[in-house]
């Protein structure tokens, strides 16, 4: 199955009526697609009321992609609110136990920050991962170049395939070594996931300039039916080799992302069913 969606579900205003509340967006974003990735877990391990609420208000068949706690990571450079990695792990974990339970995790998102090269250590440290996750479902992005070189680029797809990573294909601006090429192989034969970060290079780069609201541009980006209709032809490839595609579109600072998502599920002539009802809007 290919399930198609977005990063998030509060910034989309496209799908929402205008006077819809916040705390009842999900519900309503969850009428549209089948799947989200939960972004709030990045910043802060959840507590578990949250992720109950979100299972809660969404369909029995809906799925959540729940991006990694950011101090596990790397991402996190204070002091982090655990005395150690394993208590961290422990509570992120912990809190997934609603999603889990009605059967609506479809895996957690580890992305990696651009320091987070190809080197032994952070090899060791991705085995370490996998361990601490134990049978939790996870898909693994990496934001540095090194691991898809031509030198390591096998190294690294072995690597996921024997520890259990679920590949996460990216389609991102091609800026030096912070930006990864799309590799459209994937490395577990039940999940694979792709994000659509848009092809803005001149906002990909943190500017020198700290006044500038980099993170309001650096996803300023609209994806044109010739670009959609190139993923077509891979998404369908890669459909053969993975029993269940997590396509997300990430590129929202245009407020593009919900757009393209419905246009991608259009041409690939997708109609969903089991999602929430639309008729209250209605009334």
């Amino acid at each position: 199955m290919i399930y198609i969606g977005v990063t998030g579900w509060g910034d989309h205003d496209s799908l929402y009526p205008p006077d819809l509340k916040a705390k009842d967006k999900l519900a309503e974003y969850s009428s549209h697609f089948p799947t989200v990735e939960v972004d709030a877990s990045f910043y802060a391990v959840q507590p578990k009321r949250n992720m109950e609420k979100w299972a809660n208000e969404t369909p029995a068949k809906f799925q959540f992609v729940v991006k990694a706690y950011q101090g596990m990571t790397g991402h996190q450079r204070k002091e982090l609110p655990f005395e150690t990695k394993t208590e961290m792990f422990e509570a992120f974990k912990d809190s997934l136990g609603p999603i889990i339970d009605k059967n609506k995790l479809a895996m957690v998102l580890f992305q990696f920050p651009p320091w987070f090269d190809y080197k032994q250590e952070h090899i060791l440290y991705l085995k370490y991962c996998t361990q601490k996750m134990s049978d939790i479902p996870i898909a693994l992005e990496f934001r540095n170049r090194s691991w898809f070189n031509p030198v390591n680029r096998e190294q690294t797809l072995t690597l996921m395939q024997e520890d259990g990573w679920i590949h996460t294909i990216v389609d991102e601006p091609q800026v030096g070594d912070g930006s990864v090429p799309i590799v459209p192989i994937t490395t577990d034969p039940e999940k694979t996931l792709i994000r659509f970060h848009g092809r803005n290079k001149y906002g990909w780069v943190r500017p020198k300039n700290k006044e500038t609201n980099w993170r309001e541009v650096r996803y300023l980006y609209k994806y044109n039916h010739a670009e959609l209709a190139e993923w077509k032809n891979r998404i369908e490839q890669l459909a053969q080799a993975s029993k269940h595609l997590y396509i997300l579109f990430n590129n929202n600072s245009g407020g593009d992302a919900a757009n393209n998502a419905k246009t991608l599920q259009a041409m690939l002539g997708i109609d969903y069913d089991g999602l929430a009802s639309q008729q209250l809007r209605l009334f």
